[in-house]
Formats: structure tokens, C-alpha cells, sequence
């Protein structure tokens, strides 16, 4: 009798599914995105003499290089969430993260003053996109509540740090490889990012209306106000260029305004504004924006063009400011645990107003270590207030519409920002006058917030049980 021996037996393997990439990885992926884009937002800043010296230019043209970007991240934000939710988080801050890392190529090689403005808008509107879809990601990625929050603590602490060490990290590149070496160091991270978000699961899409002919109105006011602005410093307000600009701003608001009051799905709907906690968050942020900023812009030229610092010698002197700003958001965040929003926003504030009055001291003879300590206040009291602005801000809003809310303040206060650059730099575009210039300057910005300070008693306090 004879046996037959069986084949063996193979067994198919499992069919294989897509290896989630971890979340930890992907709240990574999205930290960086958001760190480049507040990197570019203030380390632009200390290399702006810089680049004046390669590229040539007056006052006027060196700010356009800091609101190119701001005004396009401002004005587009306010329809870029409704785009994340349209294409999905992933698909859309992928789009984006190629858009800024092309564009940043475009700003390093640029050959005149005109191209580099040009990629700089490009650039803006790319961080614009990047945003709201980075955070979306986050979200995606940490399904439970708890870890959740944690991430988007450690993402929001992240963007804060970026814009803290802008000026040391563009100072420290501008005098060791040249401006442009500000603008390449998006390139590999942009890479990286990008080979991280290939393996990220596709992000689901939800219907969102966009609101285009709002959004329309809104990118030519706030560009034909900041132009205007800043024209009317360089060439007097009573130019032609000046005062058709100015008009041009006041008919785009008027047709912004009502745009939303006809569409069914307005971007940011005016109903919004019936609420006090919700209008007064968005003036206050105004307000801490264009403090903050456009003191930055004003100090980065005094360092170098009145001080005769080095680029990397200017940005070290904001480093006692910017090293608290972290530290104090956590501050902000227990401070409103236990008093409510209204505290740590108006002591905020409060100490933002008063470091910018103890400045109206300093002049070219003022001790350097001197003028560091006393620019910390300005640093200290923005932390201390913008989380806590924004728990506000939120808190009176349902929660369906807090992206759209998180849009608007956000957009709110890069508007302030931009502005302020416009008219800080056309007080001081006259060097002969440029400390008289720098104190009008600071003037302006400590009254605006003393004023917005007091309006922030109106804010919700602690609730009670």
C-alpha cells in the first residue's frame, strides 16, 4: 500500500491594510507647519535692513515685505477653514505646504524688491491655507477627548514659540548665511512634512459653503487701506495715489458689509458682532496685534539702522521678551481657570500698555541690556492675554460656529498687525526723526491698549457654581 504525500499546504498571507501612521507623528507634521508659518511672520523682520541693502528700496517697500504676507494670511483666513472642510484637512494643508514651500524658493531667489513682495503675497496666502487645516489634523488624529486637548495645547504652545524665536533665529540666519537663508530653511522642513503626510489617512469632506464674493471685498479693503496707509506715509496723504486708495478701502468695507447681510452663508455673518464678548474680543486682539508687531518692526530697524547692531546682535535683544511669551500662556490659561477671561486680558493688557510707555525713555544713548529688559513687559503681557482672549472669544459662541469665530479673531488680529507696520513705518520713514517717531509709535500702541484694556472689564468673569 503505498502513501501519496500531500502537496504543502501555503497559507496566503492576511491582506495587508495602510499602516496608520502614529498620532503623535501627525500632531509632528502639523507642529512644524504651523511653526514655519509664525517663523515667517516676525523673523522677516530683523532681516529687513538687510535686505534693503541687497535689493535697494525705501521704508515703504521694506514694509510691504512684512504685510504682503500678514494681509494675504489675514484676509484669506477667513474662507480657508470652509476650504479645509470642502477638500479635506489633509488634502488642503498638503496644497498649501507646496504652495509655501515653492513660494519660499521664490522669496530666496528673488532678484528685486517687486518679485520678493509678489512671492511674499503667494506665501501668505499659502499660511493661510495651512492653519485651520493643520488643526483640523490634529483633531482627526486624537479621536479622545482628553489627549485631544493636550495636543492642541502642545500645537497652540508650538505657534507661540515659532513667533517668539523669529527675530533670534532670523537674526542669527541673516548674519551667518544672508537673508535668504531665512526663506530655504522652509525647504526641508516642507519636504519632510510632506513625506509625513503621504502616510497620513485621507481626511473626510464635509459640505462648506464659500463665500467668494465676500472674500473678494475683504482682500481689496484691507489691501487698499494697508497701500494707502503706507503711500500716504512715504508720499503724503494727499496724493493721488494715497487718497484713491483710501477711497477704494472705504467702498470694498461698504460692499464687504453688505455682501454678508445678502448671502445665505455669510463668512463671517453680522450677527456675529451682536455679541459684546465677541466684538470686544475681536477689537482687543486688534489691538494686541498691532502693539505687539508693530513694535517689533520699529525695534528691529532702531537696533540696527540707529543702534548699528548686526542683524544677529538685533535679534538677541528680544530674546528676554520672546522667551516669556510660553511660559506666560500657561499662566493665562490657570489665571482664567480660576478669575475667567476678563483677568488675565486686561492685566495683560495692562502690562503691555505700561512696558510701552517705560520705552518712550530710550534713545540711541540708551543702555542695550537695558532696552532688552524693558521690552520684556511687552512679550509677558501678550501671553498673558491672547489665550485667554480666545477662551473668551469662544465661549459665546455656539460650538458649531467656532471655527469660523477662531477665523474671524485670528484674522482680526493679523489685520492689527499689518496696519500697524503701515503706520509705524511711515512715522519713522524719516531717519533724520526716527526716535521722535518711534515714540509717537509707541505712544499710539499703549493708548490703544490702555483703551481696550478698560473694555476688557466687560468680559465674562469666573462662573459660579
Amino acid at each position: 500500500m503505498t502513501t501519496t504525500l500531500s502537496k504543502p499546504i501555503r497559507l496566503s498571507p492576511p491582506p495587508t491594510t495602510p499602516r496608520r501612521v502614529p498620532a503623535s507623528v501627525v500632531l509632528g507634521a502639523a507642529l512644524l507647519g504651523f511653526f514655519v508659518i509664525g517663523l515667517d511672520a516676525s523673523a522677516v523682520n530683523v532681516a529687513l535692513p538687510a535686505i534693503g541693502r541687497t535689493l535697494g528700496g525705501s521704508t515703504a517697500g521694506l514694509q510691504w515685505i512684512v504685510d504682503a504676507y500678514t494681509l494675504m494670511f489675514a484676509a484669506l483666513l477667513l474662507s480657508a477653514g470652509a476650504l479645509s472642510d470642502r477638500v479635506g484637512a489633509n488634502r488642503a494643508f498638503a496644497a498649501g505646504l507646496v504652495l509655501f514651500t515653492v513660494s519660499s524658493v521664490a522669496c530666496g531667489l528673488a532678484p528685486s524688491l517687486g518679485l520678493l513682495i509678489g512671492a511674499r503675497l503667494v506665501q501668505g496666502a499659502a499660511a493661510a491655507v495651512m492653519l485651520p487645516s493643520s488643526l483640523a489634523l490634529v483633531r482627526q488624529a486624537f479621536p479622545d477627548a482628553a489627549e485631544r486637548g493636550r495636543a492642541i495645547a502642545l500645537w497652540t504652545v508650538g505657534g507661540a514659540v515659532s513667533t517668539a524665536a523669529g527675530p533670534v533665529v532670523g537674526g542669527a540666519l541673516t548674519t551667518a548665511l544672508g537673508w535668504e537663508a531665512i526663506f530655504f530653511l522652509n525647504v526641508p522642513v516642507g519636504l519632510f512634512t510632506l513625506a509625513v503626510l503621504a502616510r497620513v489617512p485621507g481626511s473626510p469632506r464635509r459640505a462648506a459653503s464659500l463665500d467668494l464674493p465676500g472674500q473678494l471685498t475683504a482682500v481689496v479693503a484691507l489691501g487698499s487701506l494697508t497701500f494707502g496707509v503706507i503711500e500716504g506715509g512715504a508720499s503724503g496723504f494727499g496724493t493721488p495715489a494715497a487718497v484713491i486708495s483710501l477711497l477704494v478701502a472705504v467702498a470694498a468695507t461698504a460692499a464687504f458689509v453688505v455682501t454678508e447681510a445678502r448671502v445665505a452663508d455669510p463668512m463671517v455673518p453680522l450677527s456675529l458682532f451682536r455679541s459684546r464678548t465677541a466684538t470686544l474680543s475681536l477689537a482687543i486682539g486688534f489691538a494686541v496685534n498691532a502693539a505687539f508687531y508693530g513694535a517689533v518692526f520699529v525695534f528691529s530697524l532702531f537696533f540696527q539702522e540707529v543702534l548699528g547692531q548686526s542683524a544677529v546682535a538685533a535679534g538677541l535683544m528680544f530674546l528676554p521678551m520672546t522667551a516669556l511669551v510660553a511660559g506666560a500662556n500657561v499662566g493665562s490659561a490657570k489665571a482664567a481657570g480660576r478669575f475667567g477671561p476678563r483677568v488675565p486680558v486686561a492685566v495683560g493688557q495692562l502690562v503691555c500698555a505700561l512696558g510701552l510707555l517705560s520705552l518712550l525713555t530710550v534713545d540711541a544713548d540708551t543702555d542695550r541690556l537695558l532696552i532688552a529688559l524693558m521690552l520684556v513687559p511687552l512679550g509677558l503681557g501678550l501671553g498673558f492675554a491672547v489665550p485667554s482672549l480666545t477662551a473668551a472669544m469662544l465661549s459665546d459662541i455656539d460650538p458649531e460656529r467656532a471655527g469660523m469665530a477662531g477665523g474671524v479673531l485670528n484674522a482680526g488680529r493679523q489685520t492689527g498687525g499689518a496696519l500697524a507696520v503701515a503706520v509705524f513705518g511711515a512715522l519713522v520713514a524719516d531717519r533724520s526723526s526716527f526716535v521722535s517717531g518711534m515714540h509717537l509709535s509707541l505712544l499710539l500702541a499703549a493708548v490703544l491698549l490702555l483703551a481696550t484694556g478698560a473694555a476688557a472689564l466687560a468680559l465674562p468673569g469666573a462662573r459660579r457654581n
